[in-house]
């Protein structure tokens, strides 16, 4: 095993069905990628990009707003986000066979809708490359790993499950809103899960779509389609602007981002290289920022969609699932405003259902994953307790103060236990 690879299952294939060459008369093997597709994974990415657009994105915008960007540059914001994303998607999910889901700081956006407004707009940018260059170094040095391997797994499993405690239970919150279309969602999700199980989030998007239209509350228009014009903004610095953006956005999306989307793929049974996937995105965020992007990172929530037996049952060719949401990454960015207006009309109790019954699977395992071993059963409570409460101190989100309750926990318990055992070892010794 690699450490990109996911642990081993009892689906695992022989040699000869991965590797084996080719018969000189017989035809040629097919790709990997084109063995490994399927339509539960490719779903699981539209799934994503569905949730992505039609609610992270909206706090971009209003930090666009705050900053008072013309419509040249919001384009470009959205552009950059967009295809930044796209392409670390399929570049670490090839790379990887893992997958895996990158996606802009929501974080990182909320933090800039109070503080962006108050510095000039090339400093913005310089403050948003700045971030991402310390992001790479922080992650190929290999400091961002060893900290979080120091995390137990169930307290690792019971922070994922608080983070999609709420997304999960907005399926049933929405019931009391629009019950015509959350109950069709939850019944076809249902059915499908005892008949069609690969199929149930499908069903249920379909299902969702259908009574939103029949309820009128489907409000899909394109008026025109347009491809989107990146604006390049060369950087300028100021002593301000690295404190009060690079500083705070740097912290916000390695705790509130990475650190979550690292626990995702590892809690799903997926070694994760943490030098490659964090210096990637932190990369790609320098990079990127120059056309307006905050930062490129690890997603946690949506990528829970991905890391699921919803997206497929073997989870080596879950990966496909990762690149079918960098290639829709790359399409909305392509055209920009266009589709991001086409999202923006689906009733978001529909978003919020069918994004909730997608991450049931995850939700499952990672509640499954705190209980595992009794030592950690109080810490993991505390971790579950902590994130799913949505505490943000210090403008850092609930999942980074989950972990730190959850290992002071951890260490205060099992150090009473080792004290314990150390008196009771002691006690036996022979005089």
């Amino acid at each position: 095993m690699t450490a990109g690879s996911s642990v081993p299952t009892a689906e695992e294939p022989t040699a000869q069905e991965t590797s084996a060459p080719a018969s000189p008369d017989g035809p040629a093997p097919r790709p990997r990628l084109v063995r490994d597709l399927s339509l539960s994974a490719l779903l699981a990415g539209l799934v994503v990009v569905v949730v992505s657009y039609s609610g992270p994105l909206a706090i971009v915008l209003a930090a666009a707003r705050a900053a008072h960007l013309d419509a040249g540059q919001t384009a470009s914001w959205i552009w950059a986000i967009s295809i930044g994303s796209g392409l670390t998607c399929i570049g670490l999910s090839l790379r990887t066979r893992m997958p895996v889901v990158t996606a802009w700081s929501t974080p990182g956006a909320a933090l800039l809708v109070t503080s962006i407004g108050s510095y000039a707009y090339d400093e913005v940018i310089g403050a948003f490359v700045v971030s991402g260059l310390v992001i790479a170094l922080i992650g190929v040095t290999g400091i961002f790993g060893r900290l979080m391997r120091l995390v137990p797994g169930p307290v690792v499993s019971a922070m994922l499950a608080g983070v999609l405690f709420s997304f999960c239970a907005d399926v049933f919150t929405s019931l009391e809103h629009t019950p015509l279309i959350a109950g069709s969602v939850l019944l076809a999700y249902l059915c499908g899960k005892r008949w069609l199980p690969r199929y149930a989030v499908l069903l249920a998007l379909v299902a969702g779509l259908v009574c939103s239209a029949a309820s009128s509350k489907l409000h899909v228009r394109l008026d025109h389609v347009g491809l989107a014009q990146p604006v390049f903004t060369a950087p300028g610095f100021s002593v301000a602007s690295l404190i009060g953006i690079a500083v705070p956005l740097t912290l916000a999306t390695l705790a509130s981002q990475n650190a979550p989307g690292i626990g995702v793929l590892t809690a799903s049974g997926y070694r994760p290289d943490d030098r490659l996937l964090v210096g990637s995105t932190g990369l790609a965020s320098a990079v990127f920022a120059l056309f307006g992007s905050h930062a490129v990172n690890l997603a946690a929530i949506t990528a829970a969609i991905c890391t699921g037996p919803e997206a497929h049952r073997d989870p080596r060719r879950r990966y496909v699932a990762g690149i079918s949401c960098g290639v829709l990454y790359l399409v909305v960015g392509v055209f920009g405003s266009t589709l991001v207006a086409f999202f923006a009309g689906l009733p978001a109790e529909l978003v919020a259902s069918i994004g909730g019954v997608a991450l049931f699977g995850a939700l499952s395992g990672g509640l499954t994953g705190a209980v595992r071993e009794e030592k950690d059963r109080e810490a993991a409570l505390i971790t579950f307790l902590a994130t799913a409460s949505g505490v943000t101190l210090f403008g850092i989100g609930s999942a980074f103060w989950g972990l730190v309750c959850g290992m002071v926990a951890h260490l205060v318990l099992n150090a009473r236990r080792r004290a314990r055992q150390d008196d009771s070892g002691q006690g036996g010794l022979p005089a």
